[in-house]
């Protein structure tokens, strides 16, 4: 079983428009080629006609059960409205987590003003997810996406769960001592390439991840994930059957650990 707890439905190209409906289509027909038995779809930080809304793609994936949705929140733009609107999603368990996006957005992890989205994750006791480390768009103020400032929120609220995504790529490193310390964090390993790996930089990211996985123990925080279409989810299989790991481990970083963290119940995905 495969867990792939970071997709996108955005169009991420120029001159290729395609409705939340098409990408969705598109993400289903890469999740049947490379036996992809779940997905989580992270929402924007904007929302424009490349980039569906928290509501449009609640509503595209309401009632399939190999699909669940994360809700971007945007620093500079939320308002009360929004969260009024994620709340009655939480309820009704249409949403299982929340993504930030420091980097793409000038903010620290930190700031006071984001208490109100934490204490409505502690609520409802869905993760938090972090864009963290480097940026797709070259316009991204990386000082603000390091993994180091999660350090912070962590220890401040040390009942939401957070995810690291992209394990802080390219600081790993401070990554792994984030999650080593905090066993409230955890962290996927997507988005690390454009489309497909290159045989050199696999070979350089196995190593990273292995090294990871030997300095904080047990793999029971690291999650699979792809950051498809960004990054190509044939590539990524083939990169996980790389890893140095016994079977168990694997399947705690493929499945077990998203299944449990996300609460998806993995005998009613079909």
């Amino acid at each position: 079983m495969i867990i792939d707890v970071h997709t996108h439905l955005n169009n991420y190209h120029e001159g290729i428009f395609a409705t939340v409906e098409e990408s969705l289509v598109k993400l289903q027909a890469a999740m049947d080629e490379n036996q992809i038995d779940y997905s989580l779809i992270l929402t924007s930080y904007v929302v424009n006609v490349n980039r569906p809304s928290v509501k449009q793609v609640v509503e595209a994936v309401r009632g399939k059960k190999n699909m669940g949705v994360v809700a971007g929140i945007s620093y500079n733009n939320f308002k009360l409205n929004d969260l009024i609107e994620i709340h009655e999603y939480l309820k009704e368990g249409l949403l299982k987590g929340i993504k930030l996006y420091p980097g793409y957005e000038p903010f620290y992890p930190y700031d006071k003003r984001l208490k109100i989205i934490y204490d409505l994750a502690i609520e409802y006791d869905v993760p938090v997810m972090f864009h963290s480390g480097d940026t797709y768009t070259p316009k991204g103020k990386v000082r603000y996406s390091h993994p180091l400032h999660l350090d912070d929120v962590a220890v401040d609220f040390p009942e939401m769960k957070i995810v690291i995504c992209h394990v802080g790529n390219p600081w790993i490193k401070d990554c792994m001592e984030v999650i080593y310390k905090n066993k409230n964090c955890y962290a996927d390993f997507s988005g690390l390439v454009l489309g497909d790996f290159s045989d050199r930089f696999e070979i350089y990211m196995k190593n990273q991840l292995e090294e990871m996985i030997l300095y904080a123990g047990e793999p029971k925080y690291l999650l699979y994930g792809t950051d498809w279409p960004i990054s190509s989810m044939k590539s990524y299989r083939s990169f996980m059957k790389q890893l140095d790991l016994p079977e168990e481990k694997k399947e705690l970083i493929q499945w077990k650990n998203a299944a449990k963290l996300f609460k998806i119940d993995v005998n009613n995905i079909k």
